[in-house]
């Protein structure tokens, strides 16, 4: 009897309770049966397919490697194998020495040695259908992040004279000045605007005085510098380079502060903010000067007409300006060759459905878990105020543990904000590859900036401008799309290896 190997998979604990390893379990055991494979060993991994290192997964690979004989692997879709290509090359390796071969059992999928273009080209849509979601979900954290920002709130721990402390009324985290340490941190902008002590003397005053950090120890000397040079004590925040107005209430004056920048110019450290482009170029930041290796660069002339600075191949002391609508025309010509023939289209559309629905699985047993553990804390909340209120704590530790727990809530509630909008998000993400692939021309004319921006970083990847001359190279499942074979290869191919999903 055949041998095979099981592959459950969850990205965390939390996750364990709400997707259910012990159902992914049931069904795969279930087919395994079905085929008549005789299941050898099962993985329970309970780790991220993003991350680099995944000792599980590697175990399990060490696992089938060393089998005297062809094992099946069965894994419920794609997405719980992995979310990007970076362990595809291991696989291929197993396949071609015939050690492996791979069942996708919701998809109806099966990988092996003999495999046909079609085969491997669903493999890959599906890698690629995972990692733009997962994408999807970090742009709407970056998002979130962004929107906090432009509220004055700050994403990160709060400086030193601050601490964190839970919003009665809204229960989510709020700043507020720690009144004993901000007195010392007054202390230190006085004497430092003095000029007469440097940063290392002023850190041993800090001991001196006894001022520590949130752990209890005395400050490192990178502390004391970085509080000098932070403007949120006057403030401001700054991040990633840029100042942006805060709305937490601040205790050194913007005179003080500014008589400490004064004194830190004086021994050559000065302090510039970011600069940012006004205009939403399309081609911003997409495109590298074979040249000289850096960026190309948007120019606007006259109010409309954007131009690519890049170098000139014959001069590269030479700055050149190429119309963007030149490019353009290119990656126009480039997304024509992308089209996939009719014949086609209707097989591959059922894939994407069949893997879409995979997909928004996962996410609605994410979205499960999250609203299981928020729920679990508030339980914990409330036995934790009864043990204050019967004197079985003390008022510190039901303050300490009351901020842990009103913390992780508060990441819960912007996690399930990011997942409810990402569902949507990948809704499109799938939409756009399927008319990428039919309808590209058409699809890129109308699309508005930022989704022509996603666009092309989904399909494209080593964007580069020699002179006038687009070089590019295609992104996995889009270097297939440009190489269809021919139509009684791939459906004769398909029918006699392909094997349906099972009821």
């Amino acid at each position: 009897m055949p041998k095979a190997v099981v592959l459950v998979r969850v990205s965390s604990e939390e996750q364990e309770q709400g997707y259910s390893l012990d159902a992914q379990l049931a069904n795969l055991q279930s087919y395994a049966e079905r085929k008549g494979l005789e299941v050898i060993q099962v993985f329970r991994i309970i780790e991220s397919s993003t991350k680099g290192h995944r000792p599980e997964f590697e175990r399990m690979i060490e696992f089938i490697g060393k089998q005297k004989q062809r094992t099946a692997l069965i894994v419920d879709c794609v997405d719980r194998l992995q979310r990007s290509f970076t362990h595809t090359p291991v696989l291929n390796a197993l396949m071609e020495k015939d050690s492996l071969e791979i069942h996708f059992v919701r998809e109806g999928n099966v990988i092996d040695k003999n495999a046909n273009s079609m085969q491997k080209m669903m493999w890959n849509m599906g890698t690629v259908m995972a990692q733009s979601y997962t994408d999807q979900l970090a742009d709407n954290v970056k998002r979130s992040i962004k929107h906090k920002i432009a509220k004055g709130e700050w994403i990160a721990k709060a400086p030193l004279g601050y601490r964190h402390e839970p919003d009665g009324k809204t229960g989510r985290s709020n700043i507020v000045v720690d009144p004993d340490r901000a007195i010392l941190i007054q202390r230190m902008f006085l004497e430092y605007a003095t000029g007469t002590v440097s940063f290392a003397e002023l850190r041993r005053m800090t001991i001196e005085w006894g001022l520590r950090s949130d752990k209890g120890n005395a400050l490192m000397l990178q502390t004391v510098c970085d509080t000098i040079n932070n403007p949120f004590y006057v403030g401001q925040m700054k991040i990633k380079g840029v100042l942006y107005p805060h709305n937490y209430p601040t205790f050194i004056s913007q005179d003080l502060f500014d008589a400490c920048q004064a004194v830190r110019e004086k021994i050559n450290h000065p302090w510039k903010a970011v600069k940012e482009t006004r205009a939403n170029f399309l081609l911003r930041g997409l495109i590298t000067c074979a040249v000289s290796g850096r960026k190309v660069t948007c120019d606007l002339k006259k109010g409309r007409y954007v131009y690519l600075v890049t170098r000139d191949p014959a001069n590269p002391n030479k700055k050149l300006w190429i119309k963007e609508r030149t490019v353009l025309k290119q990656i126009e010509t480039a997304l024509n060759s992308l089209a996939i023939p009719d014949t086609f289209l209707a097989e591959i559309l059922d894939y994407v459905r069949t893997s879409h629905e995979a997909e928004k699985a996962f996410h609605y047993e994410q979205i499960r878990a999250l609203n299981t553990e928020k729920n679990d804390l508030t339980g914990k909340l409330d036995r934790l105020t009864d043990l204050l209120l019967e004197g079985h704590i003390m008022k510190e530790v039901y303050d300490r543990k009351h901020k842990e727990i009103s913390l992780r809530q508060n990441e819960i509630i912007r996690l399930l904000s990011c997942n409810t909008k990402g569902d949507l998000g990948y809704k499109m993400t799938l939409s756009n590859i399927i008319a990428l692939a039919g309808k590209t021309p058409i699809l890129f004319r109308s699309s508005k900036t930022d989704e022509k921006r996603h666009l092309l970083g989904l399909v494209f990847s080593n964007l580069q401008l020699e002179g006038a001359t687009l070089r590019y190279t295609l992104r996995k499942p889009f270097n297939v799309f440009a190489k269809v074979p021919p139509t009684e290869e791939w459906r004769a191919r398909r029918d006699s290896n392909s094997q349906p999903s099972d009821p």
